[in-house]
């Protein structure tokens, strides 16, 4: 199932039992929370096992792309980025967690200073949801082969941004690379 559509259905059965609960009672306040907390921790496993298997492989093959400029960022060129397989999944690993903990700091926001409590019981399995769906979980976790859409670098989906500020996608073929390599500050290894 494609992933949009089974979070627009989680999401319809999830306000639907969220109608059904009294968060007023102390009980079912507790138990949400500790249900999203347990949920949070489960994602962080995940992360943390996929990042342990990274680590164990140690894939120090060569990974070389070029990233689009960002003229929000003041790029005004490609960059060509050189690292190994292993750094660029360990660097996947962290922009997940980044992204748990940014959802983790609206969440407390809305949660504890707004006292909003259904957006918590909403939101339960949305993060392990995620976690298992992401690229380099499939990868490391499940075993999926790195082709196809899983070939690194990922390609993003297209965001907002990027239609407002004419950012194209990473390029991995050899005459992109070559040019960004020759322009600017090219094939800097990343640290």
């Amino acid at each position: 199932m494609n992933p949009a559509v089974s979070n627009i259905v989680i999401m319809l059965v999830m306000m639907q039992l969220a109608k059904r609960l009294d968060f007023e009672d102390p009980d079912v306040l507790f138990y949400t929370r500790a249900a999203y907390v347990s949920c949070q921790l489960v994602a962080f496993a995940i992360y943390f096992i996929v990042r342990a298997k990274i680590n164990a492989k140690n894939d120090l093959t060569t990974l070389k792309y070029v990233e689009p400029a960002n003229p929000l960022s003041g790029d005004a060129e490609p960059k060509a980025v050189v690292t190994t397989v292993k750094e660029y999944d360990l660097q996947q690993v962290n922009t997940q967690v980044k992204g748990m903990f940014t959802g983790l700091a609206m969440m407390a926001f809305m949660h504890l200073y707004m006292k909003y409590t259904n957006p918590l019981f909403m939101q339960l399995i949305s993060t392990v949801k995620s976690a298992l769906e992401s690229n380099i979980v499939k990868i490391h976790l499940f075993g999926a082969p790195a082709s196809g859409d899983l070939k690194r670098p990922f390609k993003a989906a297209p965001g907002f941004m990027d239609a407002l500020t004419g950012a194209g996608a990473v390029k991995t073929d050899k005459q992109s690379i070559e040019e960004a390599e020759v322009s600017g500050a090219g094939g800097i290894k990343e640290d």
